[in-house]
């Protein structure tokens, strides 16, 4: 990811934008469902999430598109964290006696219910993606009874999302800042709009080498070179849709409006790399003394880190690799999955993240000793090709994926999947 302060270029278009964003605004009630009509069309006849993939390509742009697709230097740990899904093999069951009528998949995630063992994991800036961002998001996860994370760098007030999804918009992510005092604020901040749950996000201390960002020129904010302007004039369905809105700022601080050159700048001087386990203890303590529930450390790959973890005072483990946009080489979470739940035993709740593109993947991660899957690309697929509909459409998938193979291993719940685990994995 490119950081840039504002040139005078920049300052000079950014200028002429914001002039005529009113008169946009103005005729987008026709103008905008023209663009996305055929987008949504596609949308709504997708098939699986590969499918909504293509469509975000067509519509987002380029280097939008590049940041959401993209992983670090060969984007190895990327491809081999959903190739390490297909290659599990499992054993299908027969005359079972399984029907929807008896199935139930309900559950609860960081002491939220669920009605799937799916959480939709938050990612900065959505926005970017689509104007209508984590509202859209927030939407989607109430329609499916399913738990969201928000992002600490949310483009969306607290306030606003929780209203829109006020018994499943209850967790908190956030990296960690060296204002203490200002990180306390976004933390009451969170617990005075409901929010019950903390995630750290503790595998975003350095940011990985993503070259496909690079290639394409992303940046925050936008340079308006010459490749941005033209992706922009490809891209009509974006780029009206951006251009027609108010310019997104990050609102994670209590009556501030970080607008995105603002946020560069404020990002390099507060994340802390040097954060660590002590520092961690702090965050817990600080978090249950404001009557927060759980506190979840997300990006656990070794066991030794997952036994430090329950030590630390963790509630819960989110074994994730971060989307494969880190480390590269770094091993698929569906393969560390088994040693880390031997490690700490059962009583533990585990999150895993990484690789999942089909409900059957859920089922994997589950019969491998996952607790519940968060689901981060899939879910953005569907918010950067048709807002809402997207994201609704992307959890539909998944779950009309899920119900049926779970049905074709000879199970009813999530606990029945856990007890035949034996019979149905090919050791």
């Amino acid at each position: 990811m490119k950081l840039n302060s504002l040139n005078l270029w920049q300052k000079t278009v950014n200028s002429a934008v914001d002039v005529i964003r009113p008169g946009l605004k103005k005729v987008k009630h026709f103008v905008q469902p023209a663009l996305d009509m055929p987008f949504l069309y596609k949308v709504k006849n997708a098939i699986n999430v590969n499918d909504l993939r293509k469509i975000a390509e067509k519509r987002a742009h380029p280097m939008v598109f590049a940041y959401l697709d993209g992983g670090s230097d060969d984007e190895i740990a990327l491809k081999r964290s959903v190739q390490s899904f297909q290659s599990i093999e499992l054993k299908h069951a027969v005359l079972h006696g399984v029907s929807k009528k008896t199935m139930d998949l309900s559950t609860t995630i960081m002491g939220i219910n669920s009605s799937l063992p799916i959480l939709l994991t938050s990612c900065a800036g959505q926005k970017m993606f689509h104007m209508e961002g984590e509202t859209a998001t927030a939407k989607a996860a109430r329609k499916h009874n399913i738990p969201m994370t928000l992002s600490q760098l949310t483009t969306t007030d607290f306030r606003e999302v929780s209203n829109n999804a006020p018994d499943h918009c209850k967790a908190l992510q956030l990296y960690v800042w060296k204002d203490k005092d200002l990180l306390i604020t976004v933390l009451q901040r969170a617990r005075e709009c409901g929010f019950t749950s903390l995630v750290l996000t503790a595998d975003f201390s350095w940011v990985g080498n993503r070259e496909k960002e690079k290639r394409t020129g992303f940046s925050v904010p936008p340079d308006y070179n010459f490749k941005q302007c033209y992706g922009a004039f490809i891209s009509p369905a974006w780029t009206y849709d951006y251009m027609s809105e108010p310019q997104y700022g990050y609102k994670a601080v209590p009556n501030a409006n970080f607008p995105a050159a603002s946020l560069v700048d404020f990002i390099n001087d507060q994340m802390k790399p040097e954060f660590n386990w002590k520092d961690a203890e702090w965050l817990n303590s600080t978090w249950k003394s404001m009557g927060g529930t759980h506190c979840v450390l997300k990006g656990v790959a070794r066991e030794q880190d997952a036994l430090h973890c329950l030590d630390t005072g963790f509630d819960t483990i989110w074994v994730s690799n971060h989307g494969g946009r880190q480390l590269d080489c770094s091993i698929p979470t569906i393969e560390t999955l088994p040693k880390i739940r031997d490690k700490i035993g059962s009583d533990t709740e585990i999150i895993l993240d990484g690789g999942i593109r089909r409900g059957l993947d859920v089922i994997k991660a589950l019969l491998l000793g996952a607790d519940s899957v968060a689901i981060g690309r899939p879910y953005l697929y569907g918010l950067t090709a048709g807002g809402f509909e997207g994201v609704d459409k992307s959890i539909s998938i998944l779950k009309d994926d899920l119900i049926l193979n779970t049905g074709l291993l000879g199970c009813n719940n999530i606990k029945e999947l856990k007890q035949n685990a034996s019979k149905i994995l090919v050791s």
